[in-house]
């Protein structure tokens, strides 16, 4: 499964394990028609036992019972190998449907409809792994219903033909009205699933504005509105386990009935009764037991199918959920997401007749390498988009972007993200330590680099505030950190980064290509105080700061005092086609 691609439907990514499913379920099937000799040596060995006139002799049973003995043994070894190599596949579609999940919410183009995180959360977290009780109960269970009836049905023919035509009418009328339940138990796991993704999404929503609902005074409608979702989830659990409930109900009946009737056929011919249904002769003690302990077992590949029904039904709304997301997904990133790929240049940017969102450059657009420059324009001009678009977080819809004269592609997207540093208004963090959110990839250990790195951010003090320093824990969302303290420790990360790959590039000329080269900011000081932001400001303006080899710095941003610092301001209104703005 390690070659599998990420873009695989979720019956792709089961088709790359169908012959491991396929064998595993072979073996099962090899293990449960073991029982046709397992019965028979049971049924040698009471007819032996009953004999009439002689007495029992030990040596007259004891081939049958070491027959018994031994096809046990091979029978539990066989399921126990089936078992593990249905497990062993079932793991590793799990593994990999997580995998493609996580590699598409990934290379969402930036703005780009995609899940919400409770909605991600609950997809890959619950609802992928309720494909493993479908294949491992379900892809068995569908051969053995296929097999082991027919096998039974036929060995159970060769005592006697009238047990075999109860059994004959009997068998298919469950998976009959087993599709009839099953329709309506689609349906509702269907409207299940729906019902878990959002109550995640609503509860991760919910935590993330604890704050401002308790400010608010809003906790007791909250906990209403939450209410409200968790019955009416229960509500749709119930009415899903009432479908389950009856079709177990449904095959346990017909199942009762056709033992009963063989039993009763049995009894009657064992006592001459019945004078038919058998071949010639009347039926013997030993031949009315094989058949006996067959019946219950023609039913079990029926029982076993029509319990992992309702996991099939379960997996399926998975499925579909799943592949909906595929199909849908919009712009992606650039890049191939692989860590080799060819360096790119000194990083001068050149954009020609760039088109994206509506928003369209009616001449080229240069930033030479060590520029720091200002984007200016009304909001929804444009900024946001364009500084998407140079680090390719956003394809083009025409034109190209060009790096020191090399277009920027899927082939080097990777490379030259490498060489980037990005600082939005929200920055993104990991759930751990303030030390490793801003080491990131590169060493956390290496204390006088990180050390560096804050300080050319400025952001000494939220380490020396913090209750653990550098060990102190992060949230996702940045919880334990302000606003403009994130946006600080964001630059701090850009500076670690730039002093990592100042230390790469004085080993050797092949390693230029990790030096940071260009800082793109969206906003970093927005809806910040003026304290905060000079401070965010003096962070950026350090970051740039380094002689000839110097990052350069490109910010969208409505700060006159930011503006002022930059080199150059680029007025959007002014390079974009009349009326095309985004």
């Amino acid at each position: 499964m390690s070659d599998a691609r990420p873009e695989l439907s979720l019956a792709d990514l089961i088709g790359t394990e169908r012959r491991a499913l396929r064998l595993g379920s072979g073996v099962l099937v090899l293990a449960n028609l073991l029982w046709i000799g397992q019965a028979a040596s049971i049924a040698v060995a009471f007819e032996r036992l009953s004999a009439p006139g002689a007495p029992v002799a030990i040596g007259a049973i004891l081939l049958p019972v070491l027959c018994f003995l031994g096809l046990t043994a091979l029978r539990l070894g066989l399921d126990a190998i089936g078992q593990s190599l249905i497990r062993a596949a079932a793991s590793r579609i799990v593994t990999e449907a997580r995998r493609a999940l996580a590699f598409h919410l990934s290379i969402a183009a930036l703005g780009a409809e995609t899940l919400s995180s409770g909605a991600a959360a609950a997809l890959g977290a619950e609802k992928l792994e309720m494909l493993r009780p479908a294949l491992i109960r379900f892809e068995p269970a569908r051969l053995r219903v296929a097999v082991v009836p027919l096998m039974m049905l036929a060995a159970v023919a060769w005592i006697s033909w009238a047990a075999a035509l109860v059994l004959l009418v009997a068998g298919p009328l469950i998976p009959l009205f087993m599709a009839l339940i099953g329709m309506a138990a689609r349906e509702e796991s269907e409207r299940q699933m729906l019902q878990i993704g959002s109550m995640n999404a609503v509860l991760l929503d919910r935590l993330r504005g604890l704050v401002d609902i308790r400010l608010m005074g809003a906790g007791e409608r909250v906990a209403l509105d939450f209410e409200q979702r968790a019955e009416g989830l229960r509500a749709q659990t119930m009415r899903v386990l009432r479908i389950a409930f009856l079709s177990s109900a449904v095959l346990e009946l017909f199942a009762a009935l056709g033992v009963a009737m063989i039993a009763v056929y049995i009894g009657f011919s064992l006592l001459g009764v019945l004078g038919f249904g058998s071949w010639g002769a009347p039926i013997s003690l030993g031949g009315g037991l094989f058949v006996l302990m067959l019946a219950p077992e023609f039913f079990q590949p029926l029982r076993d199918f029509a319990a992992a029904w309702h996991d099939r039904a379960a997996a399926r709304a998975v499925e579909a959920e799943f592949d909906a997301l595929l199909a849908g997904q919009g712009a992606r990133i650039l890049g191939l997401g692989k860590r080799a790929a060819p360096l790119i240049g000194a990083g001068r940017i050149t954009l020609e007749a760039a088109a994206l969102r509506g928003l369209v450059l009616r001449q080229p657009l240069s930033f030479l390498p060590g520029e720091r420059v200002a984007l200016i324009g009304p909001s929804g001009a444009g900024k946001s988009t364009l500084l998407a678009a140079i680090a390719g977080l956003l394809p083009l819809e025409g034109g190209r972007i060009e790096l020191d004269g090399v277009p920027l592609t899927q082939a080097n997207a990777d490379a030259w993200r490498a060489r980037l540093a990005w600082i939005g208004q929200m920055p993104s963090f990991l759930s751990g330590s303030l030390r490793a959110n801003v080491a990131l990839a590169g060493s956390a250990a290496d204390l006088p680099a990180l050390e560096a790195a804050l300080r050319r951010a400025q952001a000494q003090g939220i380490v020396a505030r913090a209750p653990r320093g550098l060990d102190t824990r992060l949230g996702e969302a940045g919880e334990g950190v302000s606003g403009g303290e994130g946006r600080r420790l964001a630059i701090a990360r850009a500076a670690f980064k730039a002093e990592q790959g100042a230390e790469q590039g004085e080993e050797g000329e092949a390693e230029r290509g990790a030096r940071l080269a260009w800082v793109l900011a969206d906003e970093p000081t927005a809806d910040l105080d003026a304290q905060t932001a000079a401070e965010v400001t003096g962070g950026l303006l350090a970051l740039a700061q380094g002689g000839k080899n110097r990052a350069g710095l490109i910010v969208a941003t409505h700060d006159p005092a930011l503006i002022a610092a930059m080199d150059r301001v680029v007025d959007l209104q002014e390079v974009l086609q009349e009326g095309l703005r985004a």
